[in-house]
């Protein structure tokens, strides 16, 4: 009985097929949910980028090597959680293509990221849990993330991502906080943008406390919200106005013909329309 391929002689067959052949390879690495696809994948990444690595860098400025490495925290922060089999279950498919130079060199690397399971992202099954960077944030690593994301110190205020499991034994949120922050640097994002990033994803958490803000108003029963502290956030956050925001919501705009028409949203239909932006 014959063992299986080991991962890095998989690697080193399609490196040596390019340098050799001088032909694009590919590696295919697929798998039930459980059997190492994400952990594999890391590897590869990890042995192109040791055996090929081009020793340079600019002072003060990480590796390609590293930066290449360093895309992986990031991913699975926003596109890992945990299912009923798997705690970190990538929910997305991707397409890596790392490029070498002639001399066989890492030359850069980009991504195709596909198929992100956005339904969890407002229901998860009661064993199940949202993708890692709410509970991450939450984790108190960045001492002033909260209260710049306008977050509350209770996970369970945000019931977008709190109607499954909010804690996860085999998982440390503190520490892949702690991976993700440091990817950032690693990639050259500036304060500012890691800061966006982070914002950006509690936007999703406020949206669904501004899901249930909405009242039947008149006999038509026209949505309105009944208090704006949810969408003020949500607002802040985005940058955007309140008051144009909640108008679009309540009473969005078609196009008739050749003209543009307001039209009153049930709460249902509001509800359903943010639901629908925070994915």
């Amino acid at each position: 009985m014959s063992d299986p391929p080991h991962i890095f002689a998989i690697a080193e067959g399609a490196y040596q097929g390019m340098n050799l052949s001088g032909v694009n390879q590919s590696i295919l690495i697929t798998g039930e949910s459980g059997a190492g696809k994400t952990e594999n994948t890391k590897k590869v990444i990890s042995y192109f980028a040791t055996i090929c690595s081009s020793g340079k860098r600019k002072e003060g400025e990480a590796s390609l090597e590293d930066k290449i490495v360093q895309t992986n925290p990031i991913l699975e922060a926003w596109g890992n959680a945990k299912t009923v089999c798997n705690d970190n279950s990538s929910r997305f498919g991707k397409f890596i293509r790392i490029h070498f130079n002639q001399a066989g060199k890492l030359s850069g690397a980009d991504m195709v990221v596909y198929l992100l399971e956005k339904s969890r992202l407002t229901y998860q099954q009661p064993l199940e849990r949202c993708y890692h960077a709410f509970y991450n944030i939450m984790s108190d690593f960045v001492p002033d993330l909260k209260e710049k994301c306008l977050l509350s110190d209770n996970i369970l205020d945000y019931w977008f991502v709190s109607q499954g499991k909010i804690t996860v034994p085999s998982i440390n949120d503190k520490e892949d906080m702690a991976f993700a922050d440091e990817a950032f640097d690693i990639l050259g994002f500036t304060e500012e943008e890691k800061y966006n990033c982070f914002k950006n994803t509690a936007v999703m958490m406020h949206m669904g406390n501004f899901t249930k803000d909405f009242v039947p108003v008149g006999k038509e029963e026209q949505a309105e919200i009944k208090d704006d502290v949810n969408a003020n956030k949500v607002a802040t956050l985005c940058g955007i106005d309140c008051e144009w925001m909640v108008t679009y919501f309540c009473k969005p705009k078609l196009k008739v013909g050749t003209e543009w028409v307001q039209k009153g949203s049930s709460c249902t239909g509001a509800s359903g329309s943010v639901a629908g932006i925070a994915r």
